[in-house]
C-alpha cells in the first residue's frame, strides 16, 4: 500500500540487533524487489528487539508507520522495544503471528525440546497438567501484548503463520490503520 502510494518503504529483519535492512523503496515496481529480500531472510539468533529499533530509530530520524512482525518472544520483553517506536513517534501496527504448535501443542510423553532461537535444549515430560498450564501462559502471555498495543492505541492483529494472507490484509484493513 505505501509503494502504491509512492511512500518510502523501508524494511528490516532482526534477532540480536538488525540483521538486514532494504533501502528505502518508493513506486509499485518495487513490490518483487521487497518480495525477494523477505523471501532471502535468514532466521536464527536471540531476540532483542529493543537494541534493534533503538539502533534503526537513532540512525534512520524518520518517523513513519512501523509494522512489526513479531512472535513477541523476546527475552528482554517486548514492551521496552515498543516503547522505543513510540518514544520516537512512530505509528505502530502489530502483527502477533503465532504458528498452531505453538498455540495448541500436541506433545506428549518425555521429549527433548531444542529452542530454535539459542539451540539450548531441555528434557522435559509433557503431562496434561502442563500442557494446560502452558495453553494459560501463551494465551495470558499473548493478552499482554494486546493489552500493551491497547493502552498506547496502536494497531493489533494477532493472526496463524498459516492464516491466508489476502484474509490478513482485508483483517488489517477493517481497523482502518493503513488507510486515512
Amino acid at each position: 500500500i505505501g509503494l502504491a502510494n509512492l511512500d518510502r518503504v523501508n524494511v528490516i529483519s532482526f534477532a540480536d540487533n538488525i540483521k538486514s535492512e532494504l533501502p528505502p523503496q518508493r513506486g509499485k515496481g518495487r513490490i518483487f524487489k521487497i518480495f525477494r529480500f523477505l523471501t532471502d531472510i535468514t532466521t536464527g539468533g536471540e531476540t532483542d528487539a529493543r537494541a534493534s529499533f533503538k539502533t534503526y530509530c537513532t540512525e534512520t530520524r524518520r518517523r513513519g508507520l512501523a509494522v512489526v512482525i513479531s512472535d513477541f518472544f523476546d527475552g528482554h520483553g517486548f514492551e521496552g522495544a515498543l516503547d522505543i517506536l513510540r518514544h520516537f513517534r512512530h505509528d505502530i501496527f502489530v502483527l502477533h503471528i503465532a504458528s498452531h504448535e505453538e498455540i495448541d501443542p500436541g506433545l506428549k510423553g518425555e521429549l527433548l525440546l531444542v529452542d530454535a532461537e539459542n539451540n539450548t535444549t531441555r528434557e522435559i515430560t509433557i503431562t496434561p497438567s502442563l500442557l494446560t498450564a502452558y495453553k494459560a501462559e501463551f494465551a495470558r502471555y499473548c493478552e499482554s501484548v494486546e493489552s500493551y498495543c491497547g493502552k498506547y492505541q496502536l494497531g493489533y492483529v494477532r493472526t496463524t503463520t498459516d492464516f491466508p494472507f489476502e484474509e490478513l490484509v482485508l483483517k488489517v484493513f477493517r481497523q482502518g490503520r493503513f488507510l486515512k
